[in-house]
């Protein structure tokens, strides 16, 4: 709050597609999908109108007894999407994160192995801030305050391609890594439940991006050794790196998948975690303490689990992945010059995520960016010295030309 005394927080009045309005009338390309979480612009007709049919029907029931048809077509089709049949619902992405993590250390003790009850989770990676996340997240500006509450994870080293040796390939790298973390299961397996991972691309680490070989690699070694793999798909799920999910560009099937944010559209606050048969199979008995204990009044809210099929009926009547490779392309394009500015390092770009580490020695970067990209009618947040595009799937040509011209002219105006 004390850096809103230089800089005003931002009163928006509506949204309208890829633009955000202020209550002055001036508009925001919001770039960044109002952090990761609108796929296809503010507004959009189609899941407005499956909300407004929701609101007639049922707004809210709880899940504990009940049930309804939003959350039942919601969980068979999310199952046939990712062959994953079973499904728990929270509010956000941090929940999510807790539930796989709970429900992987409780399958163990129910199976006969409570020993297995630790983490691992990769070099800078970002899983949520509630306690349990925040075990498995390797930043310390979110966990250093709250070291005394957290029982921190093992991290192994990140596949991000950015820190190849020179020579080195992001497949090469990929590997090398892989044998880390082979090397620490090695030693570690028979206390260890889960290994965490975000598919392709680590956002908050700065978008590092990695060679869906390690993925492939690190499911091999998962099986070798007993241990569950968990993939945090909250951010990159929903098309953003190309595919559906990020994880099917390696061709395999974690164990646990988190969804939120994109999973509704950017309307409603929902989460899910979905897992197997076998997981589920533990759990299945008369004696209540072997359940998953894991209660949130608003589970499988109706409205919200009516926005999530809404926005995968999208999906499904138009081509959303092919038209983002055409939209990505474009994009690219128009991005040349801000891909060979000088003072760009790592320009890269996956399905419709661009990120651009920019050579500034300024420790307040982000901060001074973010205000001269708004003064360019822009919504844009760099993560410390990493500059990012994350617009809606329906960003056009003109506001394609508005963003990369808009992040040029900002860039100039910041040392």
């Amino acid at each position: 709050m004390k850096a809103h005394e230089s800089q005003p927080l931002l009163p928006i009045a509506r949204g309208e597609g890829v633009w955000l309005v202020g209550t002055d009338g001036r508009r925001y390309l919001d770039a960044i999908s109002s952090w990761w979480v609108n796929l296809f612009g503010h507004g959009h007709p189609h899941i407005k109108a499956a909300l407004v049919d929701q609101l007639d029907r049922l707004e809210h029931v709880m899940l504990a007894g009940c049930t309804h048809a939003p959350v039942v077509e919601l969980s068979e089709r999310l199952a046939a999407l990712t062959g994953l049949g079973h499904a728990f619902y929270a509010s956000d992405g941090a929940s999510a994160t807790e539930i796989a993590l709970k429900m992987s250390a409780h399958y163990w003790r129910n199976v006969g192995r409570p020993e297995k009850s630790r983490f691992i989770g990769l070099e800078h990676g970002y899983h949520g801030e509630t306690v349990g996340a925040l075990s498995v997240t390797d930043i310390p500006l979110f966990r250093t305050a709250y070291g005394p509450l957290v029982r921190v994870s093992a991290t192994v080293p990140s596949p991000d391609a950015r820190a190849a040796a020179p020579g080195t390939t992001a497949l090469e790298h990929a590997r090398r890594c892989a044998q880390a973390l082979q090397a620490h299961l090695d030693e570690h397996h028979a206390h260890t439940a889960a290994f965490v991972i975000e598919p392709l691309v680590q956002c908050a680490a700065g978008m590092a991006m990695h060679d869906p070989e390690y993925l492939r690699l690190a499911r091999a070694l998962c099986d070798r050794y007993e241990v569950h793999l968990v993939a945090d798909e909250i951010a990159v799920g929903f098309g953003r790196t190309g595919s559906l999910f990020a994880h099917q560009q390696a061709q395999i099937r974690p164990d646990f998948i988190c969804l939120s944010k994109g999973l509704t559209g950017g309307f409603l606050a929902l989460s899910a975690v979905l897992t197997t048969d076998a997981v589920f199979d533990a759990f299945y008995d008369d004696d209540t303490a072997r359940g998953f204990l894991h209660s949130h009044s608003y589970t499988g809210n109706p409205l919200a689990c009516r926005a999530a099929l809404a926005t995968l009926e999208l999906f499904e009547q138009t081509d959303v992945l092919a038209h983002n490779r055409a939209t990505a392309a474009r994009l690219s394009a128009l991005a040349e010059p801000l891909t060979h500015h000088p003072r760009v390092r790592h320009a890269r770009q996956m399905g419709m995520i661009w990120a651009f580490d920019i050579d500034s020695e300024r420790s307040d970067f982000a901060r001074r960016y973010h205000a001269a990209a708004l003064e360019q009618g822009l919504m844009l947040r760099p993560i410390g010295r990493t500059l990012y595009f994350m617009p809606p799937y329906v960003i056009d040509d003109a506001a394609s030309r508005w963003l990369v011209d808009g992040a040029l002219a900002a860039l100039a105006a910041t040392d």
